[in-house]
């Protein structure tokens, strides 16, 4: 099942990408793409949740959760695009998309079974939805990098004029991240409800600090774009430099519970 289902994603993905770089985006190619983008997406997330689920708990291993979270982020992008201009972050999610299903593939985890209570599965998804929306926010701020850089050196073509315009741009990276940071407040908030004796579990430790040191980063910066006006390179790098916290927390911390020690 597992298996059937991650090459369905993986040849919808492709079906999807190869739509998207054919040429100019008409209405019949654009809904195409949409259908197998779609397809892949629930085809990837019933790989990742047959990958998952074991008879003694849930697998949430580092290549169990990466490819979990890599179904959640497109499918959240899919249906995020049927209202906004998101098709651009295909060609940046999809092979991501592609080289997680590879890896559950062909990659067995080292962790062994974990059980679930309902709080502890609502921490859980609620920190796995985070993750994906603020890594949505991250790519977005790179579009946007991107975008500034060719408009500060005045060369226009190619990628820019596919992109919505600039404020339309910011103001979209301002809402992922006011979701983002919604979802990982609530993440955090039900870590410490639901977790007895949080701080003596493996790696939730370095994962709460990291996690608390970038709800602080995106805090500042929806306070200085609230009260201060900020925008623009400020705005780029405090999201990148929040993403990069929540990554060196999570994938740092679960790397070397799962890789290096032993």
């Amino acid at each position: 099942m597992q298996e059937i289902a991650g090459v369905i994603a993986i040849l919808f993905y492709l079906a999807s990408i190869s739509l998207q770089v054919a040429g100019p985006q008409k209405q019949h190619r654009r809904s195409a793409m949409l259908a197998c983008g779609f397809v892949a997406a629930t085809t990837h997330a019933a790989s990742a949740f047959a990958l998952l689920h074991a008879p003694g708990g849930w697998h949430f291993g580092l290549v169990e959760i990466s490819t979990l979270i890599s179904a959640v982020i497109s499918l959240l992008v899919l249906v995020s695009s049927l209202r906004k201009p998101l098709e651009n972050l295909f060609l940046a999610l999809f092979p991501l998309a592609i080289f997680s299903i590879a890896a559950s593939l062909s990659v067995s985890s080292r962790f062994p079974p974990t059980q679930l209570d309902t709080g502890s599965a609502s921490h859980v998804l609620l920190s796995i939805l985070a993750y994906s929306v603020i890594t949505i926010a991250a790519l977005q701020a790179l579009l946007l990098a991107y975008q500034n850089n060719r408009l500060k050196h005045h060369h226009p073509g190619g990628l820019l004029n596919k992109l919505p315009p600039l404020q339309d741009m910011e103001a979209l990276l301002f809402e992922l991240l006011w979701a983002g940071q919604l979802l990982l407040s609530t993440a955090i908030f039900a870590g410490f409800v639901f977790f007895d004796n949080i701080w003596g579990i493996d790696g939730v430790i370095h994962k709460t600090f990291f996690s608390l040191l970038a709800w602080i980063v995106f805090a500042a910066l929806l306070w200085g774009r609230s009260s201060l006006g900020w925008r623009g390179v400020t705005a780029i790098r405090f999201t990148l430099s929040g993403f990069a916290l929540l990554i060196l927390g999570f994938y740092g911390s679960k790397f070397a519970l799962e890789y290096l020690i032993k």
